[in-house]
């Protein structure tokens, strides 16, 4: 039996249990700053290449730290050599709160799995593209919510991709606060961070994306911020997850106005939108209802893929359902 780590967002417990087996490794990863071929023979590599890194600083996006050598997992993406050619239409991943860009502890795993199903069905190192925003560390999970830093991080690092790969759309795929967080810095627009005042990200990236891929989010706040409103960053009504209230039976009122915003229209998230969620996850809790309503789902959204039993859970959902994720943005199909 394997131990995992199991990080649980909002109320800094990490909890130790016991999974299935691993399976057997379809790659072989050596050090964040090396290559090495996977079992395919595709070279593939943890880290930005020095290829991408040397763009970004070229190209104005040098202050940004895409690259995180503070992690083991910090990002990943890049062409190896600059003659690589981009086939497959670039896919950027966006963890959720306390996650990384790559990792081997459950809870914790980034998107190492989905990264490593694409390169098994023909994706290269420089099509695939991630990076860690936020501390990596659940106990200062309570403390993160939807900022204006982060926002922009995540804005710019599509722009980057987009501009760097040379292709006229990217497909985005997005995990727990990842999927809130994504669909803000897609949109653009004003807001308010208390950090910074008001500000505005600038006009939509709606035309830059094809598919957009929501894991697990919570579009319209988590009931476990109810109690909480305010008392965490995460579940604050400014820039949080609070869902709200009832008043009477009447409401809900006093939904986070990060929320408000990124419903209050919709098909903006890309030319096609997806989610997949289950009622079974242990982190939206409540079979994934708030106030009547699917959290997960995205509004005005394509289709979905929905789960509603063990294994899919909040992080199975992302670790287990990669052939889901391909086919969404690859064949805009839903099996």
């Amino acid at each position: 039996m394997k131990k995992f780590t199991y990080i649980i967002p909002l109320v800094f417990i990490v909890i130790s249990f016991f999974g299935c087996e691993a399976e057997e490794e379809d790659f072989i990863y050596l050090n964040p700053s090396t290559t090495s071929q996977s079992k395919i023979g595709v070279v593939i590599q943890d880290a930005i290449t020095n290829d991408f890194q040397s763009w970004l600083q070229s190209n104005g996006y040098g202050n940004y730290d895409f690259l995180r050598n503070d992690l083991i997992g910090g990002s990943f993406g890049g062409k190896i050599n600059s003659t690589d050619q981009v086939v497959n239409q670039p896919v950027i991943f966006i963890h959720g709160n306390s996650d990384k860009a790559l990792g081997d502890v459950f809870g914790q795993s980034g998107w190492t799995d989905s990264r490593d199903y694409f390169v098994s069905q023909g994706y290269t190192n420089a099509e695939l593209y991630g990076f860690t925003w936020g501390p990596a560390d659940a106990y200062q999970s309570g403390s993160q919510y939807h900022s204006y830093a982060y926002l922009t991080q995540i804005r710019a690092f599509i722009q980057a991709v987009k501009t760097y790969t040379g292709a006229s759309k990217v497909d985005i795929i997005s995990h727990s606060m990842g999927v809130t967080l994504g669909r803000k810095a897609i949109k653009g627009g004003s807001g308010y961070d208390a950090a910074v005042g008001n500000y505005n990200l600038g006009s939509s990236l709606t035309s830059s994306v094809d598919a957009f891929v929501g894991i697990a989010g919570a579009n319209q706040g988590l009931v476990s911020c109810y109690q909480v409103n305010g008392a965490t960053a995460t579940c604050d009504n400014d820039n949080g997850l609070y869902p709200g209230y009832l008043w009477w039976g009447y409401g809900p009122y006093g939904v986070s106005d990060y929320l408000v915003d990124i419903n209050s229209t919709t098909n903006y998230e890309g030319a096609y939108t997806y989610s997949i969620w289950s009622t079974a996850d242990q982190i939206i809790g409540y079979g994934n209802l708030v106030y009547g309503q699917y959290t997960s789902r995205i509004p005005g959204q394509n289709g979905e893929k929905t789960y509603s039993s063990s294994p899919y859970g909040h992080f199975n959902l992302k670790d287990m359902t990669e052939a889901v994720q391909y086919q969404m943005v690859k064949n805009h199909n839903i099996p």
